[in-house]
Order: structure tokens, then C-alpha cells, then sequence
């Protein structure tokens, strides 16, 4: 069993100053893996203090100097793919098709940051001013569990381009894959302070960072009601605020659509990550002319959909991160034919041939009205709903009819009328026959889903405060 007892504070590992100890767990076999040493409030200010001292100099690099240092981010943590890929999988369960991609990404998104800094200008001539993009100063990162090392190294990634340095609260349920990350980045050599890694409690670490006075931003991703309370603590120091939260993405089936290559596609973007994703789009809303092959379909292929391991290849669904997360789904699970709603497929319990592990039956309900708890909040598991609509207008009118405004899915045959159709979502993405992620454009939500944007130059400038000059 493997213990953690360090964090990262100004280009070193220490011993924290907080003594708790969390359990790590193998969701796929129930067993206590490891221990972590958690920091304190303690531990937080001082890990400020180190980024505020790097600040000024970090401050002042060149854009040239900065991409320096984002390629060899870069260069470290690919270095370390296969390291984080065995954490990712011992810790987290993740099935290898999200291992592959999650491991390229958390070293991809420097290179990412590298080309859109090459390609930004800060400074610009506006009338008779001139006009310049300042660093905003220390920013505080709080990440979830969901995709440790992409949102650490994603949030990294963006400050550094922007001049700021930064201080990190990793979950403390992805310790092992956060020791595997910090490891990586101290290896690239970056000048002590820049980046700061403490994994603690969010109602202690986090509560520190986000009412710091010394803090500029807060950056965070994780779920709505944490969000709304970030939101109000940053309030009194004025701080800049990016919040990426939940999601109840509508998975809209055309009538036109292809069901060979829509129901597939459809199922891939609901079950995103075991369902354990705020971009999963887990209402599917189809046309009532074609509910019963629709649904057909729909069972046929969520039975072939494999459940299991995360050595094994085949597997599309892994278990849920923790046994809170598995108790939280199987509530749902009841409540939806409490709520009036039929199973199509799945249900409560493991899989049959699943004897222990937090692994859940990929679950469908049919007969859902939108104004269901079970269409209307966020689960986080591998649960669906499908929910029939007329006509157009009215799927338009369902998939709006959320608090939520993350990320939405169209399938069908003709591209111009589904970009049509994307204009009037009320969403921060919409993707198309499941197109791929692109990561330059901007990602974040409408509505409960967030504020602000992450990626590209618009995560660039939520990092950046405009100064005018008058000559």
C-alpha cells in the first residue's frame, strides 16, 4: 500500500503541515490502495506566498519565453504517459479508450496554449490608446476527479501563457495520478513558485484559496452547488471567476438521422467516461415518428455495451469512482420508476458477471417527461433518459428546458440545417455526428453550467485584464 505524504510549494516537494489522512480506493476491486497526507489551510498560504514571490518575474517573460516553458511542460508529461496511463487505471478505473485519450491530452494542452500564445498580440491600438494585456497575478486551480491530470495540466497550462502563476488543489480522491503529474512537471525545470500543487480537502484548502486576499482568480471545475458557493466567497476580494460545472446535455435525434451510425454515436456521448462526465448527453430526445425502432435500437446496442475492468480493451463503462458515487447513481436508478418512468435496460445492482467494484448496469428509461428529477439533474453516472418530442420546435424546446447549458448533441444527415438548429441551443458547445474535440475553441457553459471560458484565447483573456494608455 502505497502512502503520499508530500506536496509541491515553491519548486519542491515538503511535508505538509496538515496530518489528515484520506483512503485511497481500486473502484474496480473495492480495495484500499494507498493513503494520502492531506494539507491544511496552512499549507495553502503558503503555497501563495510562493506563487505571489514567483509573480513578478514570471510576470515579465517575453511570449517566447513563455512558450519556451509550455514546450517543455510539454516534453515532461508525455514523457510520463504510460506512468499516468497505470495510475489513471489503478485509481480511477477509467476505461482505455479515456485512459489513451486523457493521457495525450494532459500534455497535448500545452502545445495547444503554446500555438495560441505565437499567435496572440498583447498589445493592441484602439483609437488613441494603446491598449495591453495584463497578467491578473496568483491564480487558485480546483480540480475534480473526473480528469485529474487534463484539468491540472490544462489550468497550468493557461496561466503560465498568461504570465500568472499558480497555485493547485487537485481532488484528493486522484492523488496517485496527481503525484505521477507533479512529478512530470517538477522535471521540466520551471523557476520555483510558478506552480504550486497542494491536494486537500475542497471545504479547507479550497475554502483558504478561494477567500485569499492574495489570489486574483479562481479557476474551478466541478459541480454546480460547490460552483455557487466559490462564486459567493470570491466576491468580497473581487476576484476573477471561471467556474466549469454540471451538465444535462440533450442528445437530439433527427428524424433524418442515420440510426446505424446516430444510436451508436448517440450512446458513446451519453456514456462519456462511465457517465461520469458533465459533458455527457444524457437526455436522448427522439422524433415519436420513429420512437419504437429508435428504442429497439437502443436496447439492442446498450446490451452489447461491455461493463468491466480497465485492462480490459472491450470495455466502454468502468465502475464509479468511489462507493458514495455508486450509492448516489443506484438512488437514481429507484427513483426513476418512482418518477413514472420505464426501464428499457439495465437497472439496480452490479452487472451479473461483476461479483464486487463500484460497477453500475448501463441503465435507459423510456416513458421520461422532462420535468422528471431523473431528466433534470445531474446524475454523473451511466444512467439515460429518452424523452419523445413532436416536431422540431418542440426538441428545441426540451433540450433548452434546463438549468443546465454545457454541451449539446445533434445527429442526422444534413449539416447546414443541424448548424441551424445549434444557433437556437443554449449551450457553450454543440457537437455534430459526434465530431471530435477541438481544442482550440472555446469550452464552458450558459446558464448553471458556468462562467467563463477554458481553451484557446478565450481561456487566454479570462486571465488577462485589459490596461489603456492615454497619449
Amino acid at each position: 500500500m502505497r502512502v503520499i505524504d508530500q506536496i509541491y510549494i515553491d519548486g519542491a516537494f515538503v511535508t505538509p503541515h496538515g496530518e489528515e489522512l484520506a483512503d485511497l480506493f481500486n473502484p474496480a476491486t473495492e480495495e484500499r490502495i494507498g493513503q494520502v497526507r492531506l494539507a491544511d489551510a496552512r499549507d495553502a498560504r503558503a503555497a501563495v506566498a510562493a506563487a505571489k514571490r514567483a509573480f513578478p518575474a514570471l510576470s515579465r517573460t517575453s511570449k517566447a519565453e513563455r512558450i519556451a516553458l509550455l514546450r517543455r511542460l510539454h516534453d515532461a508529461v508525455a514523457a510520463r504517459a504510460n506512468d499516468l496511463a497505470a495510475a489513471m487505471r489503478e485509481e480511477y478505473g477509467a476505461p482505455a479508450y479515456f485512459v489513451g485519450f486523457s493521457a495525450a491530452h494532459a500534455a497535448e494542452v500545452f502545445l495547444n496554449m503554446a500555438k495560441t500564445l505565437e499567435a496572440y498580440d498583447f498589445t493592441r491600438t484602439i483609437g488613441r490608446a494603446q491598449v495591453t494585456m495584463q497578467p491578473l497575478g496568483v491564480v487558485a486551480a480546483i480540480t475534480p476527479w473526473n480528469s485529474n491530470a487534463g484539468f491540472i495540466c490544462g489550468k497550468l497550462a493557461t496561466a503560465i501563457a498568461a504570465g500568472c502563476t499558480i497555485v493547485i488543489k487537485p481532488s484528493e480522491m486522484s492523488a496517485i495520478q496527481t503525484q505521477v503529474v507533479t512529478q512530470a512537471l517538477h522535471a521540466a525545470g520551471l523557476p520555483a513558485g510558478v506552480f504550486n500543487i497542494v491536494t486537500g480537502r475542497g471545504d479547507v484548502v479550497g475554502a483558504e484559496l478561494t477567500s485569499h486576499p492574495d489570489v486574483a482568480k479562481v479557476t474551478f471545475t466541478g459541480s454546480t452547488p460547490v460552483g455557487k458557493a466559490i462564486l459567493r466567497a470570491a466576491a468580497d476580494s473581487f476576484k476573477r471567476v471561471t467556474l466549469e460545472l454540471g451538465g444535462k446535455g440533450p442528445n437530439i435525434i433527427l428524424p433524418d438521422a442515420d440510426l446505424d451510425t446516430a444510436i451508436p454515436t448517440a450512446l458513446r456521448m451519453g456514456l462519456a467516461n462511465s457517465g461520469q462526465a458533465c459533458v455527457a448527453g444524457t437526455r436522448i430526445l427522439a422524433p415519436e415518428a420513429r420512437l419504437p425502432e429508435i428504442l429497439e435500437r437502443l436496447k439492442a446496442a446498450v446490451a452489447a455495451i461491455r461493463t468491466g475492468a480497465p485492462d480490459d480493451p472491450e470495455v466502454l463503462v468502468g465502475p464509479m469512482v468511489s462507493q458514495k458515487q455508486w450509492d448516489r447513481v443506484q438512488a437514481y436508478i429507484r427513483l426513476g420508476p418512482e418518477e413514472g418512468a420505464t426501464l428499457l435496460a439495465g437497472g439496480e445492482g452490479r452487472p451479473d458477471d461483476l461479483a464486487r467494484g463500484w460497477f453500475v448496469r448501463p441503465t435507459i428509461f423510456t416513458g421520461v417527461s422532462n420535468t422528471m428529477r431523473i431528466a433534470r439533474e445531474e446524475i454523473f453516472g451511466p444512467v439515460l433518459c429518452v424523452i419523445p418530442y413532436r416536431d422540431e420546435a418542440e426538441a428545441i424546446a426540451i433540450a433548452n428546458d434546463t438549468a443546465y447549458g454545457l454541451q449539446a448533441y445533434l445527429h442526422g444527415t444534413d449539416v447546414d440545417h443541424m448548424r441551424a438548429i445549434a444557433d437556437q441551443l443554449e449551450s457553450g458547445r454543440v457537437v455534430i455526428n459526434g465530431a471530435p474535440h477541438e481544442p482550440l475553441a472555446p469550452f464552458g457553459g450558459f446558464k448553471s453550467s458556468g462562467v467563463g471560458r477554458e481553451y484557446g484565447v478565450f481561456g487566454l483573456e479570462t486571465h488577462l485584464e485589459p490596461r489603456a494608455v492615454l497619449v
